[in-house]
């Protein structure tokens, strides 16, 4: 199973809200050779760490792909730049974030090279982000941690009630 979190806190100037940025991103990833096959519903959530942006909308895709992660985790950095982020420093604003979140149970830590990005799997702070586990639950219910084997449930159900999320009334809304 291949999952992706998707997530958008500035609005793109082709798309607009972060919401219907994060739905003109589905097309995109399969026009890329990544195939969504099933999406959460999408959330609002705060910022972290607190008060350093616009709140988020966020959400979880699983994805059928040929790709092998380091070449997926390629393709999702290209998507991102073409909806216009530009990495500066960790957490700023951005109309696009796209986290390989799990490549088929695989565990890798590979630093990044000419040959491709640094890319950590399973993601190293997915079991932090209710904005992650929430939506993750909604596609891929069975999922357990590669290393842990700990459930997105228990997971989710660990974190700091603070780190609240709400899914948005209607996939298209950014309220």
């Amino acid at each position: 199973m291949i999952l992706v979190a998707l997530g958008a806190n500035l609005p793109t100037a082709r798309h607009g809200t972060p919401a219907d940025g994060l739905n003109a991103a589905l097309p995109a990833l399969a026009e890329h050779g990544i195939q969504p096959v099933a999406r959460s519903r999408w959330y609002r959530s705060a910022p972290l760490p607190p008060a350093s942006g616009p709140w988020f909308v966020n959400g979880v895709v699983r994805v059928e792909t040929t790709l092998d992660p380091v070449a997926l985790m390629a393709r999702l950095l290209a998507i991102e730049a073409d909806f216009g982020r530009r990495r500066s420093v960790a957490g700023a604003a951005r109309p696009l974030d796209l986290d390989l979140l799990d490549h088929d149970g695989r565990i890798l830590d590979r630093a990044g090279d000419g040959a491709g990005p640094a890319l950590v799997l399973p993601h190293p702070r997915m079991t932090e982000r209710a904005f992650v586990l929430a939506p993750l639950i909604e596609v891929a219910p069975d999922w357990r941690h590669p290393v842990t084997g700990a459930t997105a449930a228990s997971l989710l159900a660990a974190l700091a009630p603070e780190q609240g999320v709400e899914p948005l009334s209607h996939a298209g809304s950014n309220d």
